[in-house]
């Protein structure tokens, strides 16, 4: 990703044009509340009656202008596995940032449930295999935690050399990047106004769109998991 929010070097500047779509974005709102980020400062937010994050000119704000589907292609020579292993743990890392950045604003309150795009309703399976429903802070922390367990053992991410990635590593793999993705999905429909508010929607953009990028690149992803929210993907990918 070559940056990530705690290098962001501050807040990202707006154009005038930028600078008044968000004022226009905070007053055009009747339900206007505050939040407050880790850094403590204040900021107003909008109610989620609109879409802004199919806005092009929020969408538009990157980070970088890198090709990101010569940035996801695999490395002449480079084990595939291990590739995708080292990119894994970067989309983790990122997705975990972003939702720590965002997680005063994500609460059992705010997001009683854990929702994306057009009301769809995401439940954890637990080990028994059971669904359960349960707040959005709660299923992406459930997400998050899984994750970082996969993560952490050697077995299935080696870290010694001249190690082997097991049979069932893609397997894996796509389990993780579907908790990612549900968990970016929750965090670009539900509050992307939040990070428009702090000026974090250039990172958040160009996050999502390597991720997304990745996953089709691989095949990691099936189609039927993200339909909900194609109209940003098409946006954030054309």
């Amino acid at each position: 990703m070559g940056r990530s929010i705690l290098d962001m070097g501050g807040c990202q500047s707006y154009s005038s044009s930028d600078e008044e779509d968000v004022s226009a974005l905070k007053a055009n709102y009747t339900n206007v509340s505050l939040f407050r980020l880790k850094n403590k400062s204040l900021h107003l937010v909008p109610s989620a009656e609109v879409r802004p994050y199919l806005k092009d000119h929020f969408l538009s704000r990157r980070i970088t202008d890198l090709d990101l589907l010569t940035l996801s292609a695999l490395p002449h020579g480079l084990d595939q596995q291990e590739w995708i292993a080292t990119n894994t743990v970067s989309f983790f890392q990122h997705t975990t940032l972003f939702f720590s950045a965002l997680s005063d604003c994500c609460s059992i309150t705010t997001c009683p449930a854990a929702k994306s795009s057009g009301n769809l309703l995401y439940e954890w399976t637990d080990d028994q295999g059971k669904k359960l429903k349960c707040s959005a802070p709660i299923y992406i922390d459930y997400a998050l935690s899984y994750i970082q367990e996969i993560l952490t053992d050697e077995r299935v991410f080696p870290t010694k050399s001249g190690s082997s990635f097991p049979s069932g590593f893609m397997f894996l793999i796509q389990k993780i990047f579907l908790m990612l993705f549900r968990t970016l999905a929750h965090l670009f429909s539900i509050h992307y106004q939040e990070a428009i508010a702090v000026e974090i929607h250039p990172h958040l953009n160009t996050l999502f769109t390597h991720f997304i990028t990745f996953s089709h690149t691989f095949r990691l992803l099936e189609p039927s998991e993200t339909a909900p929210i194609d109209e940003l993907i098409a946006v954030l990918t054309c």
